[in-house]
């Protein structure tokens, strides 16, 4: 399917030195120079070789990198099971309104074959399911894995054209509003997991106005396009 269209599956939808030491042969004086010269000289050595030792441990450290989760590229047919594994995938940054995902069961490229879709800006979250086949990507930023349980420190203020919130680790929950809306431009959705089914919606709405709405604790994600920048008001 080349068209990068949103279907709406009936819903109502919006669009990280060491010093030298000199030793002189002579009188007792000169031998007592060299002996403190010397205890020096070895007091030196043994503080130069515990800087080595921490400036290499300081050295492996900083070669050891931190491990990075599972992702694919913003761009591709991927099939579920051998390229990608099933899972919750995040992508984030994109402000262009080009970027477009679509779950599959086939490969067929056929109306039928399609489970879910959507067309992004900002970020998006999407569960592919083990019984998915193909997941295809076009002008997104890389997709990352994301941790079964939200965790992080939630916001109480977000973009109301950042795409797809994740409740508990990117806003909190409560009651948010949204001003400044005009021709039912602004869209919001409540969802209980990111498969973006038809079931997966809670509730949802197209506002002109001003726009209000409660995030329960028990909904997992929280999604808004085109509307005004959302508050926690309660």
């Amino acid at each position: 399917m080349g068209i990068k269209a949103k279907v709406g599956l009936g819903a109502v939808v919006g669009i990280v030195v060491i010093g030298a030491v000199s030793a002189n042969a002579g009188n007792s004086d000169s031998e007592s120079s060299n002996k403190s010269n010397d205890t020096s000289a070895s007091a030196d050595r043994e503080s130069g070789k515990k800087a080595d030792s921490r400036t290499s441990d300081k050295t492996k450290k900083a070669e050891k990198k931190p491990e990075k989760k599972a992702a694919f590229d913003g761009d591709g047919d991927f099939q579920v099971g051998s390229d990608i594994k099933p899972g919750t995938y995040r992508t984030t940054g994109n402000d262009d309104g080009m970027c477009y995902w679509e779950r599959a069961k086939d490969a067929s490229g056929e109306m039928d074959s399609l489970i879910a879709n959507d067309n992004v800006t900002g970020t998006s979250y999407v569960t592919i399911k083990a019984g998915d086949k193909l997941f295809k990507t076009s002008s997104c930023n890389d997709w990352e894995a994301v941790a079964a349980k939200p965790s992080g420190s939630p916001a109480t203020q977000v973009k109301g054209d950042g795409g797809m919130f994740r409740v508990g680790a990117d806003i909190a929950p409560g009651t948010y509003k949204s001003t400044g809306n005009e021709d039912d431009g602004c869209y919001w959705e409540r969802d209980k997991d990111a498969t973006h089914s038809m079931n997966s919606i809670v509730a949802n709405n197209n506002v002109t106005g001003t726009a209000v709405v409660t995030i329960s604790a028990n909904d997992s994600y929280f999604k808004t396009t085109g509307c005004g920048d959302w508050k926690k008001t309660g």
